[in-house]
């Protein structure tokens, strides 16, 4: 008997790209879903892999995404809203539009990715869009598994290769004395969670929340890097009111350095809460960031 594939919408992002990959070495046949896939560099002609071409926003080209899988991963992403796409557009009406599409499809498995602290209170419009994504996904699909990782790490991430390009100037600028606290999660990690969430024997929970097993400050994350790159630099406190000052000066370029919703989510701690799914369920353990720094920073 043929198994049905897991579909990846947002498969060629940062983490859904890892997805694909950890569900075909799985022996799981993996659909990868994006408005411009790629055949990845890893795939062999012989994987059980497909791609389609497709907009989360197109109903018809979704619904061809759809037709034979067994379950189905949301990755898909917006971090910069333009005047064309805003983040409501993407998180919360197309995300509930596919659960509706998912449930009318007879499919049993959806995972929702989102975030921690995702809260319909937040100042952040971002972090708002999620939580409402939640939600709007749960009453289209009740029993879809809403998935919120930490900051993701790994092997040319953003996070940590930022924060690397950051050890070269002769001072690092801190958000506020840099005191927030991260639990930073490995990408991979968070890949073979879903992978063990769309399987046959996954758990009857429905919201997971993934964190390393480093509760670090942003300043312990800078100085680790640091110390992995040799280098040693002053760290500087910023005020806040600096950083939103410059990301507004910023806003008007395509694709800004720093946005005001990223200045938001480091004015409070990012960690994971209580009472909820954690890789415990899942019977895995998170790898450190610090034994991890090799593999994911070694030509900086």
């Amino acid at each position: 008997m043929t198994t049905p594939p897991t579909v990846v919408f947002g498969g060629t992002g940062f983490l859904g790209a890892v997805l694909v990959r950890e569900l075909v070495e799985s022996g799981r046949p993996a659909r990868l879903v994006a408005r411009r896939p790629r055949w990845p560099s890893w795939a062999e002609d012989s994987d059980p892999l497909e791609i389609l071409e497709a907009d989360i926003r197109d109903p018809r080209r979704v619904a061809e995404a759809l037709e034979g899988a067994g379950a189905v991963v949301n990755a898909t992403s917006l971090y910069v809203a333009s005047r064309n796409v805003g983040f409501e557009d993407i998180h919360v009406t197309a995300a509930a539009a596919l659960a509706r599409q998912v449930r009318e499809a007879g499919i049993e498995r959806l995972v929702q990715l989102s975030g921690i602290g995702a809260s319909r209170d937040s100042a952040s419009a971002y972090v708002r869009a999620r939580a409402h994504g939640e939600i709007a996904v749960m009453d289209a699909l009740p029993k879809a598994v809403i998935l919120r990782p930490s900051v993701l790490f790994g092997r040319n991430d953003s996070f940590l290769s930022n924060l690397a390009r950051l050890t070269r100037l002769p001072a690092i600028p801190l958000f506020g004395q840099g005191h927030n606290r991260l639990q930073p999660v490995h990408v991979v990690d968070v890949a073979r969670a879903i992978v063990r969430l769309t399987g046959a024997d996954r758990p009857e929970r429905y919201l997971f929340e993934l964190g390393g097993a480093d509760i670090l400050s942003y300043r312990e994350v800078l100085s680790l890097v640091m110390q992995h790159l040799g280098r040693e630099r002053p760290l500087v406190p910023l005020p806040f009111a600096a950083w939103h000052a410059l990301a507004r000066g910023l806003g008007w370029l395509p694709e800004p350095p720093l946005t005001r919703d990223q200045v938001i989510l480091m004015q409070s701690d990012n960690l994971v809460s209580e009472g909820v799914g954690t890789f415990a369920d899942l019977g895995m353990q998170p790898r450190t960031l610090r034994e991890s720094l090799p593999a994911c920073l070694p030509d900086i």
